[in-house]
């Protein structure tokens, strides 16, 4: 029986010809990554088992859930960190002015590419199989063990292929496509499966479309998502990626647990209603909304903040809503800048944060009141995820945040779009 595509990645960072689901291998690793809440844990771990890192180029920490430092906690949390960087020579350390939101820094700084095998301790690492690399989310403690080995062991998950045909409509995007698919298989539809997507729909799927899909994997449970390298990868890593990329492809008799054909034509804007992100409509009643937000390392790239723009151009957020822009990179914002896209949203009565997760897991920059509803871009809507435990998150894509701002209840954009 043949391999899929992450299964070939694993064998080969194993140093094994061939590997099996279920099998337990320890591979070796390109990256490691952490954040200002995992990397701290880690270090304790790793200075307390006497260790230090092996790879110092292999290793990477982006201070973004809490910067700039929302309270004293967030400040020493970054300082032992910061320092930990400065004492083991970690060149890849990005703080206030360097950094971004991890998972959309990383790819944008050509630390990740094509073949990789990657872990980090926070659950959307698996937004780098979006350039054809193997990344999944770890604990603390592993990364701990992997600063200092430089490896990581693994359970060889098994596949899921979802087979894209077609093209997506206008203001349909790659959030509406993974909140369709988590809202058909359930937030454990793919648990600790690889979900790898195939067909010639994916030539039609931006960059940006594929990150926000792996990115979301995790959240129908996959140990990972993964997409195949073509022309449009190929040439997002070209002058970027610091590496050569090894390309990876599936076998024709791959085994996959089962396949699921998709029309990407026939998909509609998709909204997560609280509380989980399989709880997806494409119909509702009118529902107010006081905050919306775009941004998240799901949502915060360039393409995301020009849907956004292009609903919220010439027009006015409602009086009552709270619209909050977070570009996802500092890269992101100067070409936001450049294009005018943060006059829009000022002009619009929108606010634009400096690159950071804020509000995503309730961190800063819009934590929600009781009772209160956010339309967000982000990728979790639990209770309590954004602030109060009353209050209520409706995950979508740029073009529906935006066009909620802009009626001040839950709106698809071709609304708002019709009435230019």
């Amino acid at each position: 029986m043949g391999m899929t595509m992450t299964q070939k990645i694993l064998a080969a960072h194993a140093g094994e010809k061939s590997v099996t689901a279920g099998q337990l291998i320890e591979a070796e690793l390109n990256l490691a990554l952490g954040n200002d809440i995992t990397a701290p844990v880690a270090i304790k771990e790793l200075e307390k088992a006497g260790g230090s890192v092996k790879h110092k180029e292999r290793v990477a920490l982006v201070m973004d859930h809490f910067t700039p430092n929302k309270d004293i906690k967030a400040a020493c949390q970054v300082k032992c960190t910061r320092e930990f960087a400065k004492r083991e020579n970690i060149e890849h350390f990005y703080d206030v002015g360097r950094m971004g939101i991890e998972h959309a820094l990383l790819p944008e700084q050509g630390l990740v590419g094509a073949g990789d095998c990657i872990i980090g301790a926070d659950s959307h690492t698996c937004t780098y199989g979006a350039l054809g690399a193997f990344s999944t989310g770890v604990g603390s403690t592993d990364l701990a063990a992997a600063m200092m080995t430089g490896k990581c062991w693994f359970r060889v998950p098994a596949a899921i292929r979802f087979q894209l045909n077609g093209s997506l409509p206008p203001f349909v995007t790659g959030k509406d496509l993974i909140l369709h698919i988590i809202g058909m298989i359930g937030v454990d539809g793919a648990l600790y499966k690889s979900m790898e997507f195939t067909g010639e729909g994916v030539s039609s799927l931006s960059m940006d479309d594929r990150f926000t899909v792996c990115n979301m994997a995790i959240e129908a449970g996959a140990k990972n998502g993964i997409f195949p390298v073509d022309e449009k990868t190929i040439a997002y890593m070209n002058g970027r990626f610091q590496r050569k990329p090894v390309i990876f492809t599936a076998d024709d008799d791959a085994d996959y647990e089962r396949t699921i054909e998709i029309d990407l034509s026939a998909l509609k804007p998709t909204v997560a209603f609280p509380h989980l992100p399989e709880n997806t409509r494409t119909e509702w009643e009118e529902l107010p909304v006081q905050q919306v937000v775009i941004g998240s390392c799901t949502n915060g790239r360039i393409s995301d903040l020009r849907q956004a723009a292009e609903v919220l151009k010439g027009k006015t957020v409602a009086p009552h809503v709270r619209c909050i822009v977070i570009p996802a990179t500092q890269e992101t914002y100067l070409r936001a800048m450049s294009e005018g896209l943060l006059e829009i949203f000022v002009k619009a009565g929108a606010i634009v944060s400096t690159p950071t997760c804020g509000p995503c897991l309730g961190g800063h920059m819009g934590i929600l009141a009781d009772g209160e509803r956010c339309v967000s871009t982000t990728n979790r809507n639990f209770v309590g995820r954004m602030g109060h435990i009353t209050s209520e998150i409706y995950l979508a894509s740029p073009y529906t945040a935006a066009a909620s701002a802009v009626t001040g209840r839950l709106t698809a954009a071709q609304e708002v779009m019709q009435c230019k």
